[in-house]
């Protein structure tokens, strides 16, 4: 078991109707077209698989997809989406847990490898990538850049979202790398608000680049979001692509 925290039952109950606009066709549609090149004619791998947001409709595209998922309540609600046979998933932590077979294509999206709390874990998550590809595979990241550049000094916390039904903000260790997202969430409409939180170790680019180094894996490209635009200094996160070597 990694340091990451256990989605809950009512937390994986929630989480596709949370994550409703994520999971629209035209939202997703510029991550299925991504994926689905990279994997090519292979099978890909989603590691913290979920309830099955993206994988799910990549399966649908014709790539044959197997998934790891830490939360037991989670693989439940993907489990109501499609079968074992049609989508295999495998319960156990993204750093260490293998299933059989090699793959072309082996991906971590929405900010997920930040679960994994030290740098040690991180390392292990691109090892076990490594460890899943084909010679000439592909490991790919979705992940934001830290917004650090936004706290004046004396200043923790950032503000991510803030709307009529939801107030996000996240506070930061900046020795330990760790950041909390916040969350007040409008519970229907008597004016009642749900509060969470989650930790998360945020890493750099170029941290992930020499995670990658240490697993084996080359860095192919790196770009702004999944259309493809071009990564810069603004960049408010990147999808990153490393290449394991033939």
């Amino acid at each position: 078991m990694t340091s990451s925290e256990l989605w809950t039952r009512a937390t994986a109950e929630r989480y596709d109707a949370e994550e409703s606009e994520r999971s629209s066709p035209a939202f997703l549609g510029p991550t299925l077209d991504f994926l689905a090149e990279l994997a090519g004619n292979g099978r890909a791998l989603e590691f913290a698989v979920g309830t099955g947001r993206v994988g799910v409709p990549l399966r649908e595209r014709g790539v044959p997809v197997v998934g790891i998922e830490l939360s037991e309540h989670m693989a439940a609600v993907l489990r109501r989406k499609v079968d074992e046979e049609t989508l295999p998933v495998a319960v156990g932590d993204m750093a260490t847990t293998t299933v059989p077979g090699k793959f072309s294509l082996v991906y971590l999206v929405y900010n997920t490898l930040t679960n994994l709390l030290t740098q040690d874990e991180q390392v292990e998550c691109f090892r076990n990538a490594a460890r899943h590809l084909a010679p000439g595979g592909r490991f790919v990241i979705e992940l934001e850049v830290p917004p650090l550049r936004f706290l004046p000094p004396g200043q923790v916390a950032v503000p991510f979202d803030v709307s009529e039904r939801h107030l996000g903000f996240d506070t930061f260790d900046l020795a330990e790398q760790i950041l909390v997202s916040h969350h007040l969430t409008r519970d229907g409409d008597d004016g009642r608000y749900r509060r969470s939180e989650s930790r998360h170790r945020y890493a750099w680019p170029a941290e992930l680049d020499l995670m990658a180094r240490l697993a084996g894996l080359e860095r192919e490209r790196r770009v702004a979001d999944w259309s493809g635009e071009p990564f810069t200094e603004d960049s408010t996160k990147h999808v990153s692509v490393w290449r394991k070597p033939v």
